[in-house]
């Protein structure tokens, strides 16, 4: 990716008692939409911290939208981001919803009353309630509308639609498109969601234990992963070894076996070259190619087992 960056995580190392982010390097292009995906407790939230200047890494340097942070006041960066966190903060309990967007008009120069009102129709929100009053799912949509509404040049959502009704979360869909229409914005997410990831990702990175596995555009990902069943003699299955982006080879029953494979189109040419007759294709999900990705990496189940640690 040679884009103009938005933010770019430069030998970041983050150590806690029992976890240990990176190091790793990371770039986000400016104007795309970047999703984060891994399992629970990957690192993707102490990313999102150590953007906003949370916390310090041990090692490492971070420069977000052209400022190294940390450089300047953080009233200065985070007037131009919009941060979204995963859970709510129980400090606001007691605040009403009005009074909280008061608050956060008085700190924010771009502050937009009329995309705030605005917003708070779309997703049907009374904000005269106090927050701890409110649903998750309403309080999730109104938290939402705080971070939109002074025109970030960048959000950071962390689960964004984490209690969200269907109606709610497309309508929460359509607002990011619009928000991505100026061309110039950028999004970096976490996300569980594979139809999210699928509507709104331009790029998808994979974190494991706090390891970078991959970056990939979306619609590349998608297209090049695949399993292949392939009707193979048991006496000759050996030589599927050799396809192109052979990631498993898994027997399916009688002559057929299951290929994962991320180079789809050399690999159906290879089969075609060498006589491989191939019965069916499959396509992946995220989740499938992430446990794929891991295996290779050592961070999979088998690999966890193949170290003494299972049975």
């Amino acid at each position: 990716m040679n884009e103009e960056l938005a933010l770019r995580f430069e030998g970041i190392e983050h150590r806690r008692t029992t976890f240990r982010l990176g190091p790793l390097s990371l770039d986000i292009p400016k104007g795309y939409i970047t999703a984060i995906v891994g399992p629970n407790g990957s690192g993707k939230s102490s990313l999102f911290r150590l953007a906003l200047n949370l916390t310090q890494p041990d090692s490492g340097s971070l420069t977000m939208l052209g400022e190294k942070v940390g450089k300047y006041p953080d009233e200065y960066m985070k007037q131009r981001i919009g941060y979204l966190s995963e859970d709510s903060s129980s400090h606001d309990d007691s605040i009403r919803g009005n009074s909280k967007a008061e608050f956060h008009s008085f700190w924010y120069r771009n502050w937009d009353v009329n995309l705030y009102q605005e917003l708070l129709q779309v997703f049907k929100i009374h904000d005269h309630q106090p927050l701890s009053k409110m649903s998750k799912g309403m309080r999730r949509k109104f938290e939402f509308t705080l971070a939109m509404a002074h025109h970030p040049e960048l959000l950071l959502l962390d689960e964004p639609s984490s209690g969200l009704d269907p109606l709610a979360w497309k309508s929460m869909i359509e607002v990011l498109h619009r928000y991505m229409d100026q061309g110039d914005r950028t999004i970096l997410m976490a996300t569980h969601i594979v139809e999210e990831v699928r509507r709104l990702a331009d790029y998808i990175v994979f974190i494991v234990q706090g390891q970078v596995l991959g970056v990939y555009e979306k619609d590349e990902l998608f297209s090049s992963w695949m399993n292949l069943y392939v009707s193979c003699e048991r006496a000759s299955h050996k030589s599927l070894e050799n396809m192109p982006g052979q990631c498993a080879i898994e027997h399916a029953g009688g002559t057929t076996y299951r290929v994962t494979t991320d180079r789809a189109m050399e690999a159906e040419q290879w089969c075609r070259q060498e006589d491989v007759a191939i019965v069916s294709r499959g396509s992946m999900e995220l989740d499938d190619i992430l446990a794929v990705l891991m295996e290779q990496s050592g961070f999979g189940i088998r690999a966890y087992e193949a170290r003494g640690h299972g049975k």
